[in-house]
């Protein structure tokens, strides 16, 4: 099993890399630089691919070695933890007898490299050129790591993607150590998460995909596990949905990349809420969260009011042609607002995050700041601190509820974040309880969810256009006419939001 964190480092800061005292004061032996050339194989189909496989060989001076790696999920902030098997080969080729002998009877990879004609449909689809530096690190706590720093490129055909990185693999110790050490780094080279590995940037030029959205995948939990079991697991579940929404956000063009990677910072700081009496956050990564979630935030709500409830006043309004300009500004500046959030997701300080949350997690920094008592609390059964959890969060929504049809805006806003609240917690716990009475009760808080949301986009859209308004003149006279729409369009769709706050109000929580 490989464990490595891979890091992105520009050129022009390699050579102060090397020069960091860091790696000297670390290092139990010489560093030694090669050549690597690699070369890498699949069917004209992808059919390695397509099982999760990868293929390489790779020629270090006068000797070849085959390495077939199995394709894991990148776990959290470029960690990846991934089977991999190697043996010599003689030529320039795969030799799968060889890593069938070495995967296992029966298993998926054998039967897969057992596959009739392979050998002979196996192709180089793409190749590497790299020079290696590696550094043996011993650390804290009996850790060891080998650090490379690589620089080359990937090549298939005329097609060329440049390489600068550093992967740090897991030789002994815990994964912990390596988010340690990417963090000592940072502090001294700019240095990014990567979340990609080389395969997988190569296969991109093979047959680029477009960075697709990702939504929240669902948790899954077991009535055995206890408070910082699940905790942790919550955590990470939010963690991927950030992470799986980067490469969208990052390309500036993708409002549902946006949608979602913001859905997974509310949902993260929603469950750091809900386990704040037992788990403290440190105040330091509070701050940078929020940092985000304004960046996340701010180009939502703008993508929001050009693709949403403008479109909503023009489709009501047709003859309104003067509502077509104040859609355009509305989408310019909905663009501007994504390129701020695809600057700030690429940056060293979006990666010095991500490093520090995953680093929180996976050491448990949290039992520095407990005692006895409350690392004892960590230890009780997760299935009733939940149940307690959802009354608790149902009760509060119960409350914000009481003058919803008849509140102020800001009323109604306080409703739908504890409605929301309400719903994630029970998504969160949701595989803890029978399947009807949660989807029942996740249903009907959905649906009042929606009433509530809509409201809200009303509500930002006012401040948006009123802000337009003082900006530009010229599209003063349509933003007031979208305001005044808008405004006769909530107070209408008031009666509709009680009749749902009416059907919800009865219910009990699973």
């Amino acid at each position: 099993m490989e464990t490595e964190l891979k890091l992105l480092i520009a050129p022009a800061d390699v050579a102060a890399f090397r020069r960091l005292a860091l790696l000297k004061d670390f290092a139990f032996a010489k560093p030694a630089t090669r050549l690597l050339r690699n070369t890498y194989f699949d069917t004209p189909e992808l059919l390695l691919k397509k099982h999760g496989m990868e293929l390489r060989v790779r020629r270090v001076g006068g000797v070849s070695n085959q390495t077939l790696k199995a394709v894991g999920q990148a776990a959290e902030a470029g960690l990846h933890q991934r089977q991999e098997w190697e043996a010599r080969v003689t030529g320039s080729r795969p030799e799968l007898a060889l890593l069938m002998a070495l995967v296992g009877a029966g298993s998926l990879w054998e039967k897969v490299l057992d596959s009739p004609g392979l050998a002979q449909e196996l192709t180089p689809i793409f190749s590497s050129e790299v020079r290696r530096t590696v550094w043996k690190l011993r650390l804290a706590q009996e850790a060891e790591v080998e650090l490379a720093l690589d620089q080359g490129e990937l090549r298939r055909g005329d097609m060329h993607e440049p390489i600068s990185e550093i992967e740090l693999e897991l030789k002994a110790g815990m994964p912990e150590a390596l988010f340690g050490l990417a963090l000592q780094l940072q502090e001294q080279v700019p240095l990014r998460v990567g979340n990609l590995s080389k395969a997988a940037r190569g296969y991109a030029l093979v047959a680029p995909v477009a960075a697709a959205s990702e939504k929240a995948r669902p948790v899954t939990l077991n009535r055995y596990m206890c408070v910082e079991d699940g905790f942790r697991v919550i955590v990470g579940n939010c963690l991927r949905q950030i992470q799986d929404n980067e490469i969208g956000v990052a390309r500036g063009n993708d409002p549902e990349s946006i949608h979602q990677m913001r859905a997974g910072m509310r949902r993260l700081r929603s469950a750091l809420s809900l386990f704040a009496p037992w788990i403290p956050f440190p105040p330091v990564l509070q701050w940078e969260l929020a940092w985000l979630g304004g960046e996340l935030g701010s180009a939502r709500d703008a993508d929001v009011l050009g693709d949403g409830t403008l479109l909503v006043v023009i489709e009501a309004c047709p003859q309104e042609t003067d509502l077509l300009p104040l859609r355009l500004l509305a989408s310019t500046i909905a663009g501007e607002k994504r390129r701020h959030a695809a600057d700030a997701v690429a940056s060293v300080r979006y990666s010095r995050l991500m490093l520090g949350l995953v680093s929180w997690l996976q050491a448990l920094r949290w039992h520095e700041s407990l005692d006895e008592a409350a690392l004892g609390a960590l230890a009780e059964p997760l299935e009733k601190r939940a149940t307690k959890i959802l009354d608790r969060r149902h009760e509060k929504l119960i409350k914000s509820g009481k003058r919803l049809a008849h509140g102020t805006p800001e009323e109604r806003h306080q409703s739908r974040i504890a409605a929301k609240k309400a719903r994630y917690a029970t998504e969160f716990f949701r595989s803890l309880y029978p399947a009807r009475r949660v989807d029942h009760y996740v249903r009907r808080l959905a649906a009042l969810q929606d009433a509530l949301g809509w409201l809200n986009d009303a509500a930002v859209a006012d401040r948006l256009l009123h802000e337009i308004n003082d900006g530009h003149p010229e599209l003063a006279g349509s933003a007031s006419f979208a305001r005044g729409y808008l405004c006769a369009a909530t107070k209408r769709d008031l009666p509709g939001l009680a009749r749902l706050w009416g059907q919800f109000r009865s219910m009990e929580p699973p």
